[in-house]
């Protein structure tokens, strides 16, 4: 009995150094458990770092990607822009220049029959009733044809007094005269016409060739004449 009791005693001391001793084994659980905790979490907050300065530079990689490719394709947006306004400008006036050429076409066209009524005028000369009647009607149809030539923008060239100018006018004649200087404009031979500014028709010309040799050989002679005339008044003087 009395081995038991002592036996008895041993258990209860055991079990009561065993709980003095499990708050320590407790405590220091929780602190590993902390501290690993701890770990981890910076492991965590490493690894999410280096994701995000990733992230953020593959960001930034991209939006250099992105703007170099929104300056080209502005630049071709601007390069095609021209283009098209080059083309645009260029249509309308490769339209602007067919329209005058159809337009000059027909015009030419139309300038001889001015040009026999103008004749008609000069030479015509009715005396009867009849004729003057004849000539005033056709007269009257040559005052509208050079009215709807007004209104197309066709203006006659005034040339006579004017200096020759190959770009307007064509040379037929050159005679001497004492009128007008070398090089400007004696006679209207056929009328030149103007469109917009632009020639329509040359202008058939006769052209000054300034003092001729006929009258420069006369006054020649009258030179040498009084010369001589000079001469023998100063003779007779001193004899």
């Amino acid at each position: 009995m009395i081995e038991n009791q002592s036996d008895n005693m041993d258990i209860k001391e055991n079990e009561v150094s065993n709980q003095d001793n499990s708050p320590e084994d407790n405590s220091s659980a929780e602190d590993k458990i902390i501290e690993n905790d701890e770990l981890s979490s910076e492991k965590t907050e490493g690894i999410n770092t280096e994701e995000l300065k990733n992230t953020i530079s593959n960001n930034d990689a991209r939006l250099e990607q992105l703007e170099k490719e929104h300056e080209t394709l502005k630049n071709q947006y601007v390069r095609i822009s021209a283009d098209f306004d080059n083309f645009r400008k260029r249509q309308s006036r490769d339209q602007d220049d067919l329209k005058v050429q159809l337009v000059s076409k027909t015009l030419t066209a139309i300038l001889p029959i001015v040009d026999n009524f103008e004749r008609a005028r000069q030479q015509l000369k009715p005396e009867s009733e009849e004729a003057q009647a004849l000539h005033r009607s056709y007269q009257g149809l040559y005052k509208q044809l050079v009215e709807v030539l007004k209104q197309q923008g066709v203006a006659p060239m005034r040339v006579v007094g004017q200096q020759f100018d190959p770009n307007l006018h064509e040379a037929v004649l050159r005679e001497p005269s004492e009128e007008f200087k070398e090089d400007f404009i004696v006679e209207e031979l056929q009328r030149g016409y103007h469109l917009e500014g632009k020639v329509l028709r040359h202008a058939l010309v006769k052209v000054s060739m300034g003092p001729g040799k006929q009258n420069s050989q006369e006054e020649v002679e009258k030179d040498t004449v009084e010369e001589n005339i000079d001469s023998e008044e100063n003779t007779s003087e001193d004899v």
